[in-house]
């Protein structure tokens, strides 16, 4: 069982390759591949220098009307 379970085997990931590169071409795939590389690499440093979120509970806001022309519903009796 790989990582999708049952859902792909070798020969699925090969055709999906071969679909990939007849769609972009040869030309355009490392190019695709150095932008993924670059965003992941952006990604990871934004989560490491990241603040940490306080533990105090954000303010409560005031209940909002129901829309006009719907009924509010309390607990049943």
């Amino acid at each position: 069982m790989g990582a999708f379970g049952n859902a792909f085997s070798g020969w699925h990931l090969i055709v999906i390759l071969l679909i990939v590169l007849l769609l972009f071409g040869s030309s355009r795939l490392p190019a695709a591949a150095r932008g993924i590389g670059q965003a992941l690499r952006i990604f990871k440093a934004e989560v490491k220098t990241e603040t940490p979120i306080s533990e105090s509970p954000a303010p409560a806001t005031e209940a909002e009307a129901p829309a006009p022309g719907t009924t509010k519903l309390d607990a049943a009796p």
